[in-house]
């Protein structure tokens, strides 16, 4: 059994509670975080997750956005509500919000479609990048760092991530850009279920998606006094792929401001078909240095 894999699972495996009031009621576990805090990627796949229990199977998922509302606890579970609130012809709209001890953690709206045929075409994904196999895992990285954070980075998450140029978890190496690009995959097998791919892709697509405004200012994950909160996150997704197959997630940041970094990001099957785009802005504050 691979632990991560199957707290992964385990975690987008809500309960039906039965209840019903005017919305459909789930509950489902909070992954333990080195820091107490919920991971911003679980609340959104669990949110979708509860939305798409309440959708027929032939609409999937093509467009979610979602705010971040309270930074949530890990030692106590989530309830998600889903109110139907439009089922069309060929599209449905759900919106979740995610509780803990009777206050919004998250809330989200997703917008199902039935398959359809329409116009083709998309960006091309960057030629010339390294393969993810020649690339240092992040137990390459952080293994030698005597850290919570770092362990669990390292040999407790369910996805294998890689950065290009490199990493910035302990310091910024190189130009000073507000690009980067990853290879992310699911460290084991996952089931044959396009809704439990759909929204683990959700899950990984926040790990990294705030790197490039960081990057830019050359400021790293260990940087002393960094405190960094996602604000909101929106997801397209516009063809399936696997997520225990390599991915290649393109980064950029085009402003940051008031204390607020936005980043974009392209997420690639290794053979170059644009799966999702994401955009996310968070909170990104350092210590004044001119005191």
């Amino acid at each position: 059994m691979n632990g991560p894999i199957d707290g992964l699972l385990s975690t987008l495996s809500l309960t039906d509670t039965g209840a019903r009031t005017s919305e459909d009621i789930f509950t489902g576990p909070s992954q333990w975080m080195p820091l107490g805090r919920v991971f911003g990627g679980q609340v959104l796949a669990q949110s979708l997750t509860a939305a798409m229990r309440t959708v027929p199977d032939e609409r999937t998922v093509h467009s979610m956005h979602g705010y971040f509302l309270r930074p949530g606890d890990v030692n106590h579970p989530i309830t998600f509500s889903v109110d139907r609130i439009h089922d069309g012809r060929s599209f449905s709209t759900r919106r979740t919000q995610a509780y803990q001890n009777g206050l919004p953690i998250l809330s989200m709206i997703a917008s199902f479609q039935d398959e359809d045929e329409g116009l083709e075409h998309q960006i091309e994904m960057p030629a010339e990048l390294p393969d993810p196999e020649s690339l240092p895992t992040t137990a390459d990285v952080l293994g030698h760092v005597e850290h919570d954070v770092a362990r669990y980075w390292s040999a407790e998450r369910a996805f294998d991530v890689r950065h290009m140029p490199s990493p910035i978890y302990l310091r910024v190496d190189g130009d000073h850009t507000a690009h980067q690009a990853v290879w992310m995959r699911a460290i084991g097998r996952l089931p044959d279920d396009e809704n439990l791919h759909r929204a683990a892709l959700a899950y990984a697509s926040d790990y990294s998606i705030l790197e490039p405004a960081m990057r830019r200012h050359g400021i790293a994950w260990s940087s002393r006094g960094l405190k960094v909160a996602s604000l909101d996150h929106a997801m397209w997704w516009h063809r399936f792929g696997r997520v225990d197959e390599w991915l290649l997630y393109v980064q950029d940041s085009p402003s940051s401001s008031g204390g607020r970094g936005l980043s974009r990001g392209s997420i690639f099957s290794r053979e170059g078909a644009l799966l999702a785009t994401v955009a996310q802005e968070g909170m990104i504050r350092m210590p004044r240095t001119d005191a």
